[in-house]
């Protein structure tokens, strides 16, 4: 257990510095959205193209894992939709809700992956985010146009050209494209890509961690700690155990319960403020959630007995 948390210490580590620059002021306020947008558009494509580029694709645990994740983000939102009239909330705010309960932070994901379970994990979590990003933003996207704040109704084809230009789907399947067509290591492209990998997941805590607000928590903390409720405890072993049931290994479990224990995106709170959401709560569920899964991540490994 000790050996476990040491190896998540640096992840959260990171994410705690990049709360304290931005609460301390180091940098100005107007800094950070550039890094941000340097981040999504550039880094962390050139992390994910190679991880999953080089990737081992031909174990079952791809595909379990996969179909985990899929499995109990539909359960997951189906649930919270049908739950909504016990929720007390107006729609912007229950579209936060939403993003909330199946929405996970990539930036956590990876890093933590990264500390427990080396390339071979990396890869096969790099495969599951390029499942995962289509279903979990249209869910998003269709939820925040049926109830946010003031929106119009979305066309089939706005939606889909929504999707199909975010920066990390579009990494994911050049890097699967690559890896199902055989291509081999190209000397100086694949250099050059894995040294902007390398700076991808330290700034991406670092921003992850700036992006933090605890304003919202102890004013909502009813629909923000039910929210953390179903993220950090519900979710892991509902997706652990789709991923048994779909045949996963060893190593795949191990990655479908750290998706469903990952916190919230905090590209959400970008979508809620832009869709007409409740971006303040969105902020809340982020920053609890975030700080809960420091603790739950180990607590869970070490009760599946998967670290």
């Amino acid at each position: 257990m000790s050996g476990l948390i040491l190896g998540l210490l640096p992840v959260f580590g990171l994410i705690a510095i990049g709360y304290g620059l931005r609460k301390s002021d180091f940098l100005p306020d107007a800094t950070w959205r550039p890094i941000e947008r340097l981040s999504i558009h550039v880094l962390y494509p050139g992390f994910l193209i190679p991880a999953i580029w080089h990737a081992d694709l031909s174990g079952s645990g791809v595909g379990a894992a996969g179909a985990a994740a899929v499995t109990s983000v539909g359960i997951i939102g189906t649930l919270t939709l049908l739950a909504w009239p016990l929720m007390r909330i107006d729609g912007p705010a229950f579209t936060s809700v939403f993003q909330g309960t199946i929405r996970w932070n990539g930036f956590v994901f990876l890093p933590v992956i990264q500390s427990i379970f080396g390339p071979e994990g990396l890869a096969l979590g790099a495969v599951v985010i390029a499942v995962m990003i289509p279903v979990t933003n249209i869910a998003c996207v269709i939820v925040l146009v049926r109830w946010g704040a003031d929106q119009r109704a979305l066309s089939p084809l706005s939606l889909a050209s929504a999707i199909a230009s975010n920066p990390i789907l579009l990494a994911c399947l050049i890097g699967l494209g690559l890896n199902l067509s055989g291509v081999p290591r190209l000397a100086g492209i694949s250099d050059t890509l894995e040294l902007l990998g390398a700076a991808a997941l330290p700034l991406g805590l670092i921003v992850a961690g700036a992006g933090l607000s605890f304003a919202e928590v102890a004013r909502r903390r009813v629909a923000i700690g039910s929210v953390g409720f179903i993220k950090l405890v519900v979710t892991p072993p509902l997706m652990w155990g789709l991923c048994v049931l779909y045949g996963g290994d060893a190593t795949a479990q191990a990655i479908a319960l750290l998706c469903g224990a990952s916190p919230g995106a905090a590209s959400s709170y970008i979508l809620a403020r832009q869709m007409g959401g409740d971006a303040p709560l969105m902020a809340g569920i982020v920053a609890l959630t975030t700080v809960g899964s420091a603790i739950s991540i180990p607590i869970l490994l070490a009760l599946f007995h998967l670290a």
